[in-house]
């Protein structure tokens, strides 16, 4: 890959850059080599300080391909583009962190990070080890894959002629583009040449991404773009066709996957693939488009005993070792080819569970895709397959899934049908797959959207009506009841599209993901239960202990509602109990100003002071605690009745304060 002819840079300039700017697209420029005795190294970072040293090892250790998906030619330039996903724990400086902190200074302190990565291996025999790597990386809170693959074929090439101005220059360029605007076709400036890209609709982009509600309110929500919709779903999953729809549910319902390929930018692209699959949907599941052994979470799955559930996750891998170190993962999929003289070797399975043949462009169809999956031969190489496992990866390279899971939704033979194969000619096979994916792409979104539609009344707001007035309390949404929605919908049924597409048993689906949601929040009440919180947050900054303050505290309140309603868990003592230690342990590290500001909330002191009623009930007072006058760090018990409050300072007796005059 090369940058375009047409861009220029002048290097004796001096670049101008607004930081506060960049870091609406970009949070910095990376420069990481390859050193045969320390390791990976962050040689540059523009802008500086913006990483932790943790971060820098973590970003570094993923921004070079594993050995066994390196290229064997040994007089060659090899450039690839990938990308990674990991979760940041960036510290910022004390005097940097406020309570009354922006949403956007919130965001960017804690939350998923999107490395994009331009990697180079020169082969030279006069070298130690006859080589060396270096990568040039993109690190931002956006996952906007189709604006910085084009940028990287800018500044890699760049950085491999100029060195580090290169960063600087395309951060100046960058700094001056204008906000980010999903949902819609933007124009960005990049030297003299311009990026042309259309952003996914901010309905489709993860919480994390720091959206603000009025920029989802503003943004022109397109149908068909959803996140990473540039990726080449017909490319990454040609061999496995008929299996779309199964990848589909898996993902639909949170199941953990692992996406196995021989490059990085095969795995990367696949896993991207899926999460394009599910779009209008968010996605709610944790996705590692390029995951390594180093990365902090491999520890934790790695300790998965057999028998307990694996969270929901999407992990992209070419380390052929996760086959046997997560070997409890339900569901894995081996996608790609290998490279040129590789020493893995690819099985042309390919040809036989597609149907691709060559010559001209013609239909891939359901026929010629259905007799060659059940000839013979194909059939004794699946039973070979099942028998041996997904570890027969380790000695050929397959396009296979292994999975016990039996879909309920129906390959589509219409849509197979008007896929085109593009024969052997590399050129016409881009074109191609350009249609591919948008047929793929328009089929999987009505299908998305029809499953999505009995869930709709949930969703339904209102406006007032002309004339009305607006200063009363909205209507609430009907409460959703996993057992009630299930039963209306078994007598109503799920509508022609859905029912054409699906199997009998249709409503299996939708009780699989009330299974998969109740799965997913027993594990994260266990991980709760599990965690030291004295030991997390000795790692959080002011900010990020403030937040934590505020999820503990809506996570207690919810368990004590759902008790008092009579529906709570059994292990309701265990976890309202271990919250409320959690609660009072995040609430004794605050600042005293915090704390005061903490505690002029009634609801919040009572549930510091451990009283079992925070919500009001009429007719009954409601206790709560308050901040003694003479020991501002203390807490003392008062009622809070229909005309007042009761104040009890140390070693007095009672005074009732009217309620006009309450902090609260």
């Amino acid at each position: 890959m090369s940058r375009s002819p047409s861009f220029k840079v002048k290097p004796e300039l001096s670049p101008s850059v607004d930081s506060e700017s960049l870091k609406r697209w970009v949070l910095a420029f990376c420069a990481i080599r390859f050193d045969l005795e320390q390791g990976q190294l962050v040689e540059e970072c523009y802008p500086h300080g913006v990483l932790s040293h943790d971060e820098e090892l973590e970003i570094a250790y993923s921004s070079f391909p594993d050995s066994v998906s390196q290229h064997q030619n040994r007089s060659s330039i090899h450039d690839c583009i990938f990308f990674f996903r990991i979760c940041r724990n960036f510290k910022p400086p004390t005097g940097n962190a406020t309570a009354g902190g922006s949403l956007e200074a919130r965001n960017i302190s804690s939350q998923y990070l999107y490395g994009y990565v331009f990697n180079r291996q020169r082969h030279d025999e006069r070298l130690k080890r006859g080589g060396e790597q270096k990568s040039v990386v993109i690190l931002s809170h956006r996952p906007y894959s189709n604006v910085f693959r084009p940028l990287l074929q800018i500044v890699g090439p760049l950085f491999f002629d100029i060195g580090k101005k290169a960063l600087e220059h395309i951060a100046a360029y960058v700094s001056k583009w204008p906000p980010p605007v999903p949902g819609q076709v933007m124009d960005l400036p990049i030297g003299n040449a311009s990026l042309k890209v259309n952003l996914p609709p901010a309905l489709c982009l993860p919480v994390e991404s720091g959206l603000s509600l009025e920029d989802s309110a503003s943004s022109n929500q397109s149908a068909l773009q959803g996140l990473f919709h540039d990726s080449d779903l017909f490319g990454s999953f040609r061999g496995l066709l008929l299996q779309l729809w199964l990848l589909w549910e898996l993902f639909l319902i949170g199941e953990p996957m692992l996406i196995i390929a021989p490059t990085p930018p095969q795995c990367c692209e696949a896993v991207a693939s899926l999460v394009s699959l599910v779009a209008p949907l968010l996605c709610s599941v944790d996705f590692r488009p390029y995951f390594t052994i180093h990365d902090p979470v491999f520890a934790q799955l790695n300790s998965i005993q057999e028998g307990e559930a694996f969270p929901p996750v999407i992990l992209g891998v070419t380390n052929l070792f996760f086959l046997k170190a997560l070997r409890n993962i339900p569901h894995i999929v081996s996608v790609g080819s290998p490279p040129p003289n590789s020493n893995r070797v690819s099985l042309s399975s390919r040809s036989s569970s597609t149907g691709r043949i060559s010559g001209r462009p013609e239909g891939l169809g359901f026929q010629q895709l259905s007799l060659k999956k059940f000839s013979p031969s194909s059939l004794l190489n699946a039973v070979k397959m099942r028998r041996d496992g997904p570890l027969c990866l380790m000695t050929e390279h397959k396009e296979a899934i292994w999975s016990t899971y039996s879909a309920t939704t129906k390959p589509d033979t219409s849509i197979l049908n008007r896929l085109i194969d593009a024969g052997l000619s590399p050129r016409v096979e881009e074109s191609m797959s350009v249609v591919n994916n948008e047929i793929l792409r328009r089929h999987f979104l009505e299908l998305t959207t029809n499953f999505l539609a009995p869930f709709s009344p949930y969703f339904r707001t209102t406006i007032p009506s002309e004339g009305s007035s607006p200063y009363t309390d909205p209507p609430s949404l009907p409460q959703f009841d996993a057992n009630e929605f299930l039963a209306s919908l078994s007598a109503r049924g799920p509508g022609k599209f859905i029912l054409k597409r699906m199997k009998s048993n249709w409503l299996d689906l939708y009780r699989r993901r009330a299974v998969a949601e109740q799965e997913q929040d027993r594990l994260w009440r266990q991980a709760r239960i599990k965690t030291d919180i004295q030991q997390l947050i000795s790692k959080f900054s002011e900010v990020e202990i403030v937040d934590s303050f505020n999820v503990i505290e809506r996570l207690l309140l919810k368990e004590i509602q759902m008790q008092q309603s009579g529906k709570g868990r059994d292990d309701f003592m265990v976890t309202s109990q271990k919250l409320r230690g959690d609660l009072q342990a995040v609430f004794n590290v605050l600042s005293k100003d915090m704390q005061q500001l903490m505690l002029s909330n009634p609801q919040r002191a009572s549930l510091l002071h451990g009283s079992p009623e925070v919500t009001s009930i009429p007719g009954h007072p409601l206790q709560v605690a308050v901040v003694s006058s003479t020991s501002p760090g203390s807490l003392e018990l008062c009622t809070l009745e229909a005309v007042g409050v009761v104040y009890l300072l140390p070693g007095q007796t009672c005074m009732e304060i009217p309620v006009e005059f309450m902090f609260c």
